[in-house]
């Protein structure tokens, strides 16, 4: 699959200190990394499919949880697609790779800073 990507955009990310009081009264939160595809045009002229590539995160770890949104435009060269479920698992994998590296990249630096510490590596 041929690509040409624009640049990664981060709409949210957030670093936040577990409360475990308000914890107990309101349900501990729980990890969850999804990928979605919008499809933004076909253009059946070019033969090229341009989608935008959503990430969505809530990460838990014992003293915080980060969460937040990343996107990234893909333009699909050479091919016309209609539905998401279309792409195969490793093309899955490459449409969201540059996202997944973007998010393990703003964690490592936040907990390196926030922590005082070596920063925390994602593993996906």
């Amino acid at each position: 699959m041929e690509l040409k990507r624009e640049k990664e955009f981060v709409s949210q990310y957030h670093y936040d200190a577990r409360n475990f009081e308000w914890e107990r009264d309101n349900g501990t939160p729980e990890t969850k990394v999804d990928v979605n595809f919008q499809l933004l045009e076909q253009n059946k002229e070019s033969n090229q499919t341009s989608i935008v590539v959503i990430l969505s995160f809530m990460i838990v770890f014992d003293a915080f949880v980060i969460s937040g949104t990343i996107s990234q435009v893909n333009h699909v060269l050479g091919r016309i697609v209609n539905e998401p479920s279309e792409f195969n698992k490793d093309e899955v994998e490459l449409l969201a790779n540059p996202s997944l590296s973007m998010l393990n990249r703003l964690t490592y630096e936040v907990t390196e800073i926030a922590l005082d510490l070596p920063g925390i590596n994602l593993e996906f």
